[in-house]
């Protein structure tokens, strides 16, 4: 017979204080929003703690207002506490907050212009934030804030390829309207960038300057930003910026950790999804 955690982790290995919270933490974190009401003996499954110890961290927790027994039944759902507890969270786990630190990260070891982009809902491609490089030929962002359309340039790509419904395939219909071959390339381009997890752009929206953008992802998996290196071509093309592109990523998944993603999260609406 398999002993359970609880039962497998002696007291003498860790203070019991600390197992206590282990042990609340694994409860707390077995909720989600496929399982958002569990009972104690799936809890306790869930967990690998025994029943009884199970009931009584529930109780305590409950106590506490973490969790809250379902009304009518004698299951569990997190607590009206933790909504206070993820508003103070939510203030300090903003892109601007988190995103400076990782931004200059990245800017030291590739020696060059770090942006962040957003996409909103017209859709369009808003830069709001950068951290220069400290060479005297680079690329400085005097448009932070602006609407620039989303199918121009790396940053705009790479967000518009992981917009979540049809936002991608109406903006490469309304291209196709004028620019029926444009948008031929720009939805195969999209293709290609959910495929390689980055954009590149060799001067297309400025001219002398190339880009390399990659997905930022937020507490449900989802792409909340694009990080970019922006580099003058005359020090850089496609080889570099794809050789840069591991780099930028590390600092991607810096910064999503940050935000509250897990590696594994799958966005609540698939990328690009029709």
């Amino acid at each position: 017979m398999t002993a359970s955690a609880d039962e497998a982790v002696p007291t003498s290995d860790r203070p019991s204080g600390v197992q206590s919270i282990d042990r609340a933490v694994a409860i707390l974190t077995a909720f989600s929003r496929a399982r958002p009401v569990l009972g104690i003996s799936e809890l306790a499954r869930h967990t690998d703690l025994t029943r009884g110890t199970t009931h009584r961290l529930v109780s305590a927790l409950a106590a506490h207002g973490m969790l809250a027994q379902v009304p009518g039944s004698t299951a569990y759902s997190l607590g009206p506490r933790l909504l206070g507890l993820a508003e103070a969270a939510r203030d300090q786990l903003s892109l601007d907050v988190q995103a400076p630190p990782v931004m200059t990260w990245l800017r030291d070891r590739t020696g060059e212009t770090v942006g962040l982009h957003i996409l909103d809902a017209l859709p369009s491609r808003r830069t709001i934030a950068q951290v220069e490089s400290l060479q005297p030929l680079r690329r400085t962002y005097t448009d932070l804030g602006a609407s620039r359309p989303p199918h121009q340039g790396a940053p705009g790509k790479l967000l518009l390829a992981h917009a979540p419904g049809r936002v991608a395939a109406e903006v490469v219909a309304a291209l196709g309207r004028a620019e029926p071959a444009a948008a031929e390339e720009l939805a195969a381009e999209l293709d290609r960038v959910r495929a390689e997890g980055y954009a590149i752009s060799l001067e297309e929206r400025v001219r002398g300057v190339v880009a390399l953008a990659v997905p930022v992802r937020d507490h449900k998996g989802e792409v909340a930003a694009a990080l970019s290196v922006s580099v003058p071509a005359v020090r850089a093309g496609r080889p570099e910026l794809v050789a840069m592109a591991p780099l930028a990523q590390e600092a991607a998944a810096r910064l999503s950790s940050r935000l509250g993603h897990e590696p594994g999260d799958a966005g609540g609406v698939a990328d690009g999804a029709d």
